[in-house]
């Protein structure tokens, strides 16, 4: 309106055409472009500098590599960890100029890595990510599993080639590091290794994946892992997601009857690395032969390296203790191969380690380890000007005293006393005793197992393994077994109060005793340190029921791994298998217990107690209950042989 009066008609009208002009001249709306064509970012207050590089293997490929440098680095080492987990990601914990901010997170032990002046990088592993070529599971090296001319080995060497030769900056030193995944990449990195690799941290390290890490536990299916091998393995980005109709696991495993049955649904017949878990549900030469702590057994040692274990891994608790026992016996000078084990989850040695779910540490567990043990080890073999560092053989944590220990091996406690086996005897009445069971006692207690009522590994409603809240996947393995310990299908045996200390150190072994009315059968045993009924300092704690150390042995593998066989239903027949390592003392007011189960749902498939070819295609027909037996006396009594310090 306030230009009709200004202009007029006639001023009106040649104005409207000038703009019909412009209109006619002007770009149409879809030909706009405000963004740049090539975007150059302001690093201006930055304290180091990023650089993206496809870095060229032996083959052609190149692996998407991301190289972080300090601000005026010179001579600095290098620390690389290889991954499936995205580079760029780990890389940009946060949208910061810092360094420190940028690598706190997974897989960084960012303390570490600022402090010490240290070149990080991060490589996506061929098939991942920003890498080309395809992508394998846990690639084997060549060989029978893989007739190609490349794997790991072989990337790591190319990678850590051109790295020395093309930063400027670096002393020519690398060492390689991470965590699970990102662990088992360092210890590939260990076969023919380049000149230039001067140490390896493989951390909570994937080893052997049917004895005791991811896949499967003495036999039994891990099946809550089928969400992280869809994602991981469906496509190059981890873009297509798992889906669950239930907030509880426990119901939507039971629902879909076997491990097979829900995989099919869901489509991960589609995936290599799951037709191969499928046709290999035994110990055959296809998990032998790419079994991290046999392949590095035939190895020359050639590179110092520190095994971390979290003595309660929840994911990866038998790797790192395995392949320390399979080459410490090489390493004569004593200068190759070390251990470091702390009270921690998967991981959690580069996060806060005060706490594991209700327990408590009395200090920072993983900042101590980082920073007397992790620092000074780097430096040692990657600093040109670095210290000696005194680090010993084995730093073990000795979890009830709550103190770290420098060892000269393991399993040993100390230079004055040693770990010997020691019988922790089942007894009638729930009793447990270090005592041998009493002529003409009761013979065995029983329960029945029923497949349709599986036994929960936690409290209901099962979680699905997340690391975030509200998800407690990483504290599993410390919950109060209270929950399970009341149930009529669990036995429970405990000795009476303790008077005084029983310190372990090492690998508890089970030998038990049982009969099943089945052809097939799953056995769960739990060694657990029972606190007081009140414990002032901390009242939730009165009466904790908490796990020192505990797994599960599928029976059809009771007289070999390779070769299973049904049971003959109703004999006892002797079951002998490792727990976990544990480094713990058993304080005088605390009790001993062991619990028995025969599932362990919904972490692992159910066993359907009647033997079939493959459980991974039972039928709903071959679930069915079992009378289960645990003998204790005379020549039939079950022990837990535990690894007790004697001090001399």
């Amino acid at each position: 309106m306030t230009i009709v009066k200004t202009l007029g008609a006639a001023g009106l009208a040649a104005l409207l055409m000038t703009s019909a002009v412009h209109a006619q001249k002007a770009p149409k709306p879809s030909a706009y472009n405000e963004t740049p064509a090539k975007l150059i970012e302001s690093t201006e207050g930055f304290d180091f500098e990023r650089r993206d590089v496809m870095i060229p293997m032996r083959d052609g490929v190149k692996l998407h590599t991301v190289i972080l440098v300090p601000k005026g680095a010179k001579r600095a080492p290098i620390l690389l960890t290889r991954t499936p987990y995205n580079a760029t990601e780990l890389t940009s914990h946060a949208a910061s100029g810092t360094l420190s901010a940028v690598l706190q997170g997974y897989d960084n032990a960012a303390d570490v890595i600022v402090e010490g002046g240290y070149i990080r990088v991060v490589q996506d592993v061929r098939g991942k990510y920003g890498s080309e070529g395809d992508y394998v599971m846990n690639r084997p090296l060549q060989g029978p599993l893989n007739p190609t001319k490349v794997d790991h080995a072989t990337d790591t060497y190319d990678t850590i080639d051109w790295l020395v030769k093309n930063i400027a900056e670096t002393n020519g030193k690398v060492g390689i590091l991470g965590i699970s995944y990102d662990g088992f990449l360092p210890l590939m990195a260990l076969v023919n290794p380049h000149p230039a690799l001067k140490v390896s941290v493989p951390m909570n390290p994937m080893v052997d994946g049917w004895m005791g890490d991811d896949w499967f536990h003495h036999g039994a299916f891990r099946q809550q892992n089928l969400p992280y091998i869809w994602e991981q393995q469906a496509t190059r980005d981890n873009s297509a997601k798992w889906w669950s109709n239930t907030h509880d696991d426990y119901d939507l495993y039971l629902r879909a009857g076997s491990a097979g049955e829900l995989a099919r649904q869901r489509g991960l017949d589609q995936l290599g690395f799951w037709r191969k878990i499928v046709e290999h549900p035994a110990y055959d030469a296809f998990w032998q032969e790419q079994a991290m702590d046999k392949v590095l057994a035939k190895q020359p040692l050639k590179v110092p390296v520190m095994l971390v274990h979290g003595l309660w891994d929840q994911e990866d608790i038998y790797g790192a203790p395995a392949v320390y026992k399979a080459l410490k016996p090489l390493d004569t000078a004593g200068d190759k191969v070390f251990l470091a084990m702390g009270p921690w989850f998967h991981g959690q040695q580069i996060e806060d380690g005060s706490t594991l779910g209700a327990i408590k540490w009395d200090a920072d567990t993983a900042k101590q380890f980082r920073h007397d043990i992790l620092a000074p080890f780097l430096a040692r073999y990657l600093k040109d000007d670095a210290p000696a560092a005194d680090i010993a053989t084995v730093n073990a944590f000795e979890t009830g005293t709550n103190t770290w220990r420098k060892l000269a091996s393991w399993p040993l406690s100390c230079e004055t006393c040693a770990a010997k086996p020691k019988a922790l005897y089942l007894q009638a009445g729930g009793k447990l005793s270090f005592s041998p069971p009493a002529v003409g006692g009761t013979a065995y207690d029983e329960y029945v197992s029923d497949p349709a009522k599986p036994v929960p590994n936690r409290a209901r409603p099962s979680q699905p393994v997340g690391y975030d809240p509200p998800f407690t996947w990483t504290q599993w393995l410390v919950d109060d077994q209270r929950e399970s310990s009341g149930r009529t299908d669990v036995l429970t045996f405990t000795t009476d109060v303790l008077t005084a200390p029983v310190q372990i150190s090492g690998e508890p072994l089970v030998n038990l005793i049982a009969s099943t009315s089945g052809t097939d059968s799953d056995w769960v045993v739990k060694l657990i340190d029972v606190y007081p009924d009140m414990v002032p300092a901390q009242p939730d704690m009165g009466g904790y029921q908490l796990a020192v150390s505990m797994d599960i042995f599928r029976g059809r593998y009771r007289e070999s791994y390779s070769d299973p066989k049904a049971i003959t239903p109703d004999k006892p027949l002797p079951y002998r298998f490792g727990l976990p390592i544990t480094n713990h003392v058993f304080k005088p007011g605390h009790r001993i217990m062991v619990q028995i189960q025969s599932s362990w749902f919904p972490l692992y498939d159910r066993n359907p107690q009647t033997f079939v070819p493959n459980i991974f295609f039972a039928k709903p027909a071959d679930y069915v209950k079992a009378t289960q037996r645990v003998f204790h006396s005379g020549a039939d009594a079950s022990f837990i042989e535990l690894p007790v310090v004697d001090v001399k």
